[in-house]
């Protein structure tokens, strides 16, 4: 049957979910997109405000129960994502048509949620992901509206040297010199199924795709190439890093600001409707 709950913190009434007459467990994927200027990432630790934090406090408020979810992955403090994917389970209940107004009306401004799907009791937002995508912006001229969401500099890099030595990550798989060091991962193994520069719209876009990716790994080989485009690094050098799987002897990692999650491909197997 319908019932109706307030969410007595914004004074919003809506229908927020049907009852079951038998306990019922289900899972969803959320769609989001956040600003990642005023988070410490999006993991919840200790005495830090995260992404998952907020979304875990608004979802076990909308549903009067604890929610915990799941991420694609984790970004790191600053980083932004045009679109990120969790899951949570939810007993009992399923979300009306009314949700996506609710529970956005409970986040901050600076998280969206997109869209919410019924998938397989088993389906993983982490686990099932074919493929993830980044984008990094960077700007030749102050811009006031671009600030916190790209990196500016102020000299012109060679492009098609960049282009060059990003084709050299296809053919590797092993990237520890790209990775932070004291990281919680079995394995350094990568591949990347694209990697280019282009330019657009007086802005130059890194982007890249890959299986997985590791902690600040695209921001290392940004600064990598970023120093091959202004001479400071050759492209043969590029070789010689990944084999020598040393982060010492990578670039320093471009500014988190830049950086924004923008995809990730699922199998359209795992979902319910």
């Amino acid at each position: 049957m319908n019932t109706k709950n307030p969410l007595l913190s914004r004074g919003i009434e809506s229908e927020l979910y049907l009852c079951s007459p038998m306990q019922v467990t289900r899972r969803y994927f959320l769609e989001l997109s956040y600003k990642g200027t005023p988070f410490h990432g999006w993991q919840i630790q200790q005495n830090a405000f995260t992404v998952q934090e907020c979304l875990e406090k608004g979802l076990s408020t909308f549903f009067r129960q604890p929610i915990a979810i799941m991420g694609s992955g984790r970004t790191d403090t600053g980083v932004h994502a045009s679109m990120q994917v969790c899951h949570f389970d939810l007993v009992d209940q399923i979300p009306s048509e009314n949700f996506l107004k609710g529970i956005n009306a409970i986040l901050p401004k600076e998280i969206a949620i997109h869209s919410i799907r019924l998938v397989k009791p088993d389906a993983h937002a982490r686990f099932d992901a074919k493929n993830r995508s980044y984008f990094y912006r960077i700007i030749f001229q102050k811009n006031p509206f671009l600030d916190d969401l790209a990196w500016l500099i102020f000299h012109n890099p060679d492009i098609e040297k960049m282009n060059q030595a990003a084709k050299i990550l296809l053919g590797h798989e092993d990237f520890e010199c790209f990775s932070k060091v004291h990281t919680e991962v079995n394995h350094f193994r990568c591949k990347i199924y694209s990697a280019h520069w282009e330019q657009k719209d007086g802005q130059l876009l890194f982007h890249i795709t890959a299986n997985r990716f590791l902690r600040g790994m695209v921001r290392a080989i940004v600064g990598t190439l970023m120093e091959i485009g202004l001479g400071t690094r050759s492209i043969e050098s590029m070789e010689e890093l990944i084999l020598s799987k040393d982060r010492t002897k990578a670039g320093k990692a471009a500014p988190a600001k830049g950086l924004f999650l923008c995809n990730i491909n699922y199998p359209t197997t795992i979902y319910l409707d």
